[in-house]
Order: structure tokens, then C-alpha cells, then sequence
């Protein structure tokens, strides 16, 4: 008591500075380094698949560019409208998607899904990258959505439970399950074929009772969605190049600061990134695959007379679209 007299403080007041002291010393140990939000991410394939590594890798450039002040949960949900809806009120902050179910929401968006756009991997990812394809990711902003970067599934190829398919003759008659995308339903009507349009949820349980014969989609989708044991015939028809989207809620992505805007569109490239390369390597391996799971696979395919067999359906969508735009996708080439 005389040391603390002698230094002018009294015992109770010393005191009740050590229980203080003690006590912020306690808060700021329980207390965590700084707030983390929760951010969610929607796609409709398995875990291994070109949307489940695209995802992975967004997940982690998310979290190590924030820091971990954003932690990244990764869901399926097989619906892809209703992911989008979801995205759309703000219940999930992000969700990869294909396409076909976006035209319902960015009309602007129906025009990739025209038969024959794109000649190859090169073609479809470089003109989608370039102004033409950042222009139409724009039109999402006022559809309540946010665009944030192309993702892809690949080129579509149709399979079936009855026979090869070589001509479009072959596909008179075949019940053909589509996405619920009135481009594509148009084209496989053209053709002779009855689209049937239904959510990939419903696809497997469509097939395995017989409500449709056959689908379309990429062989990465086929190879990761084991589509092989429900179908006997595959076809490397690549009739249509399918991108796919990873799509943002816009409160959240305009309630992001500057910097931290920077690394969700840095992480969304790294899933970009991830994913294409997926892509890649299931096409150089996936149609061995399927052929060792069974499937019988034709790759000569006549696309000259699809090409001219869709002749009608080219000129309604040259009504549809504005014929210039399409013209700039099909014609793109690098540095144009």
C-alpha cells in the first residue's frame, strides 16, 4: 500500500485496472479476427464434374483472396431455373449454370444456342471472351441478374435407347428431351424429332421409364451424369456449342467494396479456368469412356445435311436475332 500511496493511486483503483486489463485481455482472445460471411454457390452436376472443379476452385480463390472474411459453401441444386431464381431474390449469392434455362430470364442470351455458331473450342471461348460475348453478359444487370463470367459445358452430342444416328433422317420420330430452350426445341423439330423439354432433374427418371428415347448434351454432362447406362447410342453430332454462366446476385455483388469485387471477378476466372480445362480433358478421354461403359458410339456424322435440313429454322432465327450479331460470332476470329 505504501508503493501504491507513493505512486499517487490508491489499492482499489489499482485494482480495478488489473480486472480490466484482464478483461479486454480475455474479450479480444474470444473475439474473432475480423467477420466472415457466409456466400453460397449453386450447380446442378456431381462434386467431379467440370461445374464441381469450376466451383472448387472459385471456393478456394474466394476464400484466400478475402483472406476467409468470405467462406464459400458449394450446394447441388439439379434445377437449374430455380437456381436462377433463387439467384435472382437473393436466397444465394452465386450459381453456374448452362444456358438453356437462361434465355427465360436474358433473352439476349438464346442467340449462342443457334445450331452450328461456333467452329470449335477455340471459336466459341474466344468470341465469348471478346466484347461480343462481355456485351450480352451486360444485358443480365437489367434482368435482376448479374453476369459474371462465361463458363462452358461443350459441344452437344445427341444419344439414344433405339439406333445410331448418322443422318437427320435417323432422328425422324425420336422423342429427344431438350433443355427448356424454345432455340434449341426449334432446331429438333426442324429436324423431324419431337423435343420434349424438361429440367435436367427430371432427365435419368424420363429415360429410365421410356417417357423419352433419347437426349443431347456434351460428353462431359454424359460421362459425369453416368448417362451411359440409360442410353445405348451416342452420336458426335456437336450440333450446338452449350456455354454455361456463372450468374450473381446484384445486391450482393454491388454491396461489395472495390478490392474485395476484384477478387470475387479474379476467383470467378479461376473457375472459368478450372473449368474449360475439365471440359478439354473429358473430351480427349470421354468418348473411350463411354465406349468402355458400353455405349456405341458413331463419330462420322453427316453435318453437311444437318446443316442444310436446318435451313428453316436458320432463317426464323435470322428473324429472331438481329442477323448482324450473328454474323460477328460466326465470324469471329482472334484479335477481331
Amino acid at each position: 500500500r505504501a508503493r501504491c500511496i507513493a505512486e499517487g493511486e490508491d489499492v482499489p483503483m489499482r485494482l480495478t485496472r488489473r480486472v480490466l486489463t484482464a478483461s479486454l485481455a480475455a474479450a479480444a482472445l474470444a473475439a474473432p479476427a475480423a467477420a466472415q460471411t457466409n456466400v453460397t454457390i449453386t450447380h446442378a452436376l456431381p462434386v467431379d464434374s467440370h461445374y464441381g472443379v469450376g466451383a472448387v476452385a472459385f471456393k478456394e480463390a474466394v476464400e484466400r483472396l478475402t483472406n476467409g472474411r468470405y467462406r464459400v459453401t458449394i450446394q447441388r441444386n439439379d434445377n437449374e431455373r430455380e437456381a436462377i431464381e433463387a439467384t435472382q431474390i437473393g436466397t444465394q449469392e452465386f450459381t453456374i449454370t448452362s444456358t438453356g434455362p437462361v434465355g427465360n430470364f436474358v433473352p439476349e442470351t438464346l442467340v449462342l444456342d443457334i445450331p452450328f455458331l461456333f467452329r470449335d473450342y477455340a471459336h466459341a471461348r474466344g468470341a465469348l471472351d471478346s466484347q461480343i460475348g462481355q456485351d450480352i453478359l451486360a444485358k443480365f444487370s437489367a434482368r435482376g441478374l448479374v453476369g459474371v463470367v462465361w463458363m462452358e459445358n461443350g459441344f452437344r452430342n445427341v444419344t439414344n435407347s433405339r439406333h445410331e444416328v448418322a443422318t437427320p433422317a435417323d432422328l425422324h420420330g425420336l422423342k429427344i428431351r431438350t433443355m427448356e430452350n424454345p432455340v434449341h426445341m426449334r432446331a429438333f423439330q426442324t429436324l423431324g424429332a419431337l423435343p420434349t423439354p424438361m429440367a435436367f432433374s427430371e432427365l435419368v427418371p424420363a429415360l429410365q421409364q421410356g417417357t423419352v428415347d433419347g437426349q443431347e448434351n456434351p460428353i462431359p454432362v454424359i460421362v459425369s451424369n453416368n448417362l451411359n447406362q440409360v442410353q445405348k447410342y451416342l452420336s458426335l453430332t456437336r450440333h450446338v456449342y452449350s456455354p454455361a454462366v456463372m450468374i450473381g446476385n446484384p445486391a450482393f455483388w454491388n454491396g461489395l467494396n472495390a478490392a474485395d469485387k476484384a477478387a470475387f471477378l479474379e476467383a470467378a476466372k479461376a473457375a472459368q479456368k478450372a473449368n474449360r480445362d475439365r471440359v478439354t480433358a473429358d473430351e480427349q478421354r470421354g468418348v473411350q469412356l463411354l465406349r468402355e461403359r458400353g455405349m456405341t458410339v458413331r463419330e462420322s456424322v453427316d453435318t453437311a445435311a444437318f446443316q442444310a435440313a436446318l435451313a428453316p429454322a436458320f432463317e426464323a432465327y435470322g428473324k429472331q436475332f438481329d442477323p448482324a450479331l450473328i454474323r460477328r460470332f460466326r465470324d469471329w476470329k482472334p484479335g477481331s
